[in-house]
């Protein structure tokens, strides 16, 4: 009788090319949602821009912005790529963020840099999902501010310790100020979408 052949009977070479013959379409579907988050950072900053020209623009003023050391954001989520595996999860966090830099990387414009950390709670994979980044803002107007954020994540699954796994993450986003201590911010890239209310401190 003809035996049905399990996973562990492929040979660890095969397995090694079917590892493989994974890594290129997982790469394109990171890429595909950095594009995404760069296409909503260029629409966001251009409706900004015009607003806070509306209004009074601030970002050829360096320095002048609400002067923090730490922001404080409680947000919700919804995983859609990365150890989410695009399906949608919907979870709750929190994300830290210390500046280290009150005038960034670009002295002549209104901009800053922080280092940013927390933890998000996936629910229904029970996924823990852990990210460390840098924060670059761009000060745009009084209410209004962009930023970017490359990083790291570490994702941690409840029953799945072996694809505890580190993951990429390139996220931008924006902030409508309500006043110079409370923002509404939302936040689109790769791994996941988050929206939630920033208090700096």
């Amino acid at each position: 009788m003809n035996r049905i052949r399990t996973k562990d009977d492929v040979p660890h070479a095969a397995t090694c090319a079917l590892d493989d013959a994974t890594v290129a379409p997982r790469y394109k579907k990171c890429f595909r949602w950095w594009v995404v988050a760069l296409a909503f950072t260029v629409t966001f900053v251009v409706a900004a821009q015009r607003t806070a020209s509306a209004q009074e623009s601030t970002i050829k003023r360096p320095g002048d912005h609400p002067h923090y050391s730490f922001e404080a954001e409680p947000h919700a989520l919804l995983g859609f790529a990365g150890p989410f595996k695009e399906k949608g999860h919907f979870g709750a966090g929190f994300r830290g963020t210390i500046v280290i830099v009150q005038n960034g990387f670009i002295q002549s414009i209104n901009n800053s840099v922080g280092i940013t950390f927390g933890a998000d709670l996936f629910f229904d994979k029970e996924t823990l999902f852990i990210p460390v980044a840098m924060q670059w803002n761009f000060w745009l107007g009084r209410h209004w501010s962009v930023f970017g954020e490359p990083g790291v994540g570490l994702a941690l699954k409840k029953f799945e310790a072996k694809e505890d796994v580190v993951h990429p993450i390139l996220m931008a986003g924006g902030r409508y100020h309500f006043n110079e201590r409370v923002s509404l911010t939302l936040r689109i890239g790769y791994p996941a979408v988050s929206l939630g209310v920033s208090f700096f401190l």
